[in-house]
């Protein structure tokens, strides 16, 4: 059976659009030696699914693509405007103008080991075979949901920040929010500005009064390459980085809204409660706990070991150490935007060679 492309490109994120970016600089044209799929309906990635309050003043930042600069796709006085709106849009065009032709809505729902081809499954575009896979599904579709005793019986509202709207919608009640990353913060602000809330998180916040340099940055990356090199699961980039404490953190602290509370032990009908015996009643729990790579779809070719993780090698600790035609961009020390562009071009440039098509540079 012939190859139907040398490389498929799962996903359309940061990581994905990237490593399509790549590949075209390297030669290989779209549709015809390698294809971009993506699960979601339109354009924009994850981007497309935040909540509408998440602004481009509020978020933490969107790192430009390389080749095209997210600027281009601004209008004056933009920073009120949703990033799930900006950022789709910049998606977009940055797809129509490297041609990439992404192919929309196709989800991957396992990909099988048919040396010395990968046989990918989907539900709209049959079964492909392909050389190489470069796999950027990021995290959005696994949010993870920590087991606590007690939660099946909780009476009121559970939910996750994959599924968070708008903090109008919480108004009059007491929301729990657990977690103590950034996106915890930034909703724990702004919900408490229209009801009465209670943070806690498993480990204590670390704040930053200073400014995040490149240097941190590297410090930061470095730390969960090391792991993913040694085969462990990636880990949190935050505990090495810190919560930024901008002005409307500040703001929030002055108002007693960063109280910070460690986990409590057991979830109740009507609320949580602490081993020492204290506890909240609550009206809604809202679990800002992160999410877990998105990767179900690669278990039968039985990539991790047994840290639990999977063992990565390459220039950017991008490659699957046990199976060099797998690429995960988007993945441990690439799962930022920033990142995600420079383990695009390293992963093109390693499977291309490895694959022996494409030109160099």
């Amino acid at each position: 059976m012939p190859t139907d492309y040398d490389i498929l490109v799962l996903g359309a994120g940061q990581a994905g659009l990237s490593a399509a970016y790549h590949l075209r600089r390297r030669g290989l044209r779209p549709e015809h030696d390698f294809l971009v799929v993506d699960h979601a309906p339109g354009p924009g990635g994850a981007w497309q699914f935040r909540w509408p309050t998440l602004t481009l003043s509020t978020v933490n930042r969107v790192h430009d693509l390389p080749g095209m600069e997210f600027a281009e796709t601004l209008p004056p006085g933009s920073d009120s405007v949703p990033a799930a709106t900006a950022v789709p849009r910049y998606y977009e065009r940055y797809e129509q103008r490297f041609d990439l032709r992404v192919r929309r809505p196709v989800t991957v729902s396992v990909v099988c080991d048919r040396a010395p081809e990968l046989a990918v499954e989907t539900d709209t575009a049959g079964t492909l075979r392909v050389r190489g896979l470069m796999n950027a599904t990021g995290t959005w579709e696994h949010p993870f949901v920590p087991h606590y005793p007690g939660a099946a019986t909780f009476r009121g509202r559970q939910l996750h920040t994959h599924d968070y709207r708008t903090p109008d919608e919480f108004a009059g009640q007491h929301v729990v929010l657990v977690g103590a990353g950034i996106s915890a913060v930034q909703l724990l602000d702004e919900i408490s500005r229209v009801t009465t809330t209670t943070w806690v998180s498993r480990t204590a916040p670390r704040f930053r009064e200073t400014p995040f340099t490149a240097e941190d940055g590297r410090a930061a990356v470095a730390r969960v390459e090391d792991r993913v090199r040694r085969g462990l699961p990636p880990g949190s980039v935050v505990s090495v980085t810190g919560l930024p404490l901008d002005d409307r953190l500040r703001a929030a602290r002055a108002r007693g809204v960063l109280d910070w509370n460690p986990m409590f032990s057991a979830i109740e009908p009507d609320g949580v409660r602490w081993a020492d015996g204290r506890a909240q009643r609550a009206d809604v729990i809202l679990w800002a706990t992160g999410f877990r790579s998105a990767i179900d779809h690669l278990a039968p070719l039985r990539l991790r070991g047994p840290g639990g993780g999977i063992t990565m090698d390459g220039r950017l600790a991008t490659r699957v150490a046990a199976d060099p035609r797998i690429h995960l961009i988007g993945y441990g020390p690439s799962a930022s935007t920033v990142g995600a562009n420079r383990a695009g071009r390293a992963a093109a440039a390693e499977l291309t060679e490895y694959l022996g098509i494409g030109r160099r540079g």
